[in-house]
């Protein structure tokens, strides 16, 4: 394990780092305090159920809203669809969304143009879920139901701990909703396999896009946001151009531009959408692509368990190494250029 790989693992070398290695309380805390709103959401939404949920997000708080689509879909049968904040922020659009669902999730919640939606969508008769980590926010104390992230204070401009919870929050309302009790009895073990996934060896991949300039990220169903999000992260902490694809779409076009030599990360999950993330990644690797697949089996190890939650261990496992690469890149992940922590978009 290179030196730079052992810095970030301890989680002390960079405010990323650190807060990082809290997801795992922070996790345990939400679930634990979210519990009774989330069982009282459930048996509303069981009672009378919506006919579309939508969410309401901007950057990694929009790459956790595409894993809530896809852990909601598969739950419940509802048809999840992501809100364009502009519509309502510009266009200054009323949507006729009578009995709705609409989650909203933010890091900060004070941002204009979520704020401007948020109410478009409840004139128009929606139900306002919010996962919010700033309680004192507007977004947090004007939602119908209020899901707090319990990160805690999050300093470094590029988000870990929120994100993950966001995505565990998801998980446990799909639970809690469809009445799975073995994904219920699967988020009790999710703290301790975030634990476990902070410590997983990643340093081949620090080492291999040490140089790298662009590269692609590939992840399907459950996994796909993930590689969203880890697409946003090498953007913003390592200036590398990462694009993130679904293992299909990447099929449909941009495939032509992987070449040898092309770097590729893929999060392949323990069930047939990670078999295709590796069936492409084979594919690569068949043209002298340089990938690297997390995943049971890949050269980046995962911790496995219900498919629905290996997404949430392998992004914390992809923090770590994603700190790690940026200081080996000599950058500094807890304050990029040209970032702020709170975006206020219009």
């Amino acid at each position: 394990m290179s030196d730079v790989m052992t810095a970030g693992s301890a989680g002390t070398s960079t405010l990323m780092g650190a807060e990082a290695g809290e997801a795992p309380e922070a996790i345990a805390r939400l679930l634990a305090r979210n519990a009774p709103t989330v069982r009282a959401l459930a048996e509303r939404l069981r009672a009378a159920p919506p006919p579309v949920i939508i969410t309401i997000a901007r950057g990694s708080s929009d790459h956790a809203a595409t894993y809530g689509k896809y852990i909601l879909e598969t739950k419940t049968g509802v048809p999840v669809s992501s809100a364009a904040p502009s519509v309502a922020s510009i266009f200054e659009t009323t949507m006729k969304v009578q009995g709705a669902l609409v989650i909203a999730i933010s890091q900060s919640g004070r941002s204009p143009d979520l704020l401007a939606t948020v109410e478009a969508y409840r004139a128009g008769g929606a139900h306002i879920v919010a996962l919010v980590n700033d309680e004192e926010s507007p977004l947090a104390t004007g939602a119908d139901t209020f899901l707090p992230l319990s990160a805690g204070p999050e300093k470094a401009v590029a988000a870990t701990k929120s994100c993950l919870t966001a995505l565990a929050g998801l998980a446990q309302l799909a639970a809690a909703w469809a009445g799975d009790e073995t994904l219920e009895a699967a988020l009790g073990d999710l703290p301790g396999q975030v634990e476990q996934a902070l410590g997983l060896d990643w340093s081949s991949a620090v080492e291999g896009l040490r140089e790298v300039s662009q590269m692609f990220v590939l992840g399907r169903g459950y996994g796909y946001g993930v590689a969203q999000e880890a697409a946003l992260k090498l953007k913003e902490t390592c200036s590398i151009q990462a694009e993130p694809f679904s293992a299909a779409e990447v099929r449909h076009g941009p495939m032509r531009i992987v070449e040898p030599g092309y770097s590729v990360l893929g999060f392949a999950t323990s069930d047939v959408a990670g078999e295709d993330v590796k069936a492409v990644a084979d594919q690569f690797e068949g043209r002298d692509a340089k990938p690297f697949v997390a995943g049971q089996g890949g050269a980046l190890p995962m911790v496995a368990g219900h498919p629905a939650l290996e997404p949430i261990a392998m992004l914390a496992s992809f923090y770590r190494m994603v700190e790690a690469l940026a200081l080996a890149r000599g950058m500094d992940p807890d304050s990029p250029p040209h970032l702020q922590k709170v975006t206020r978009t219009l």
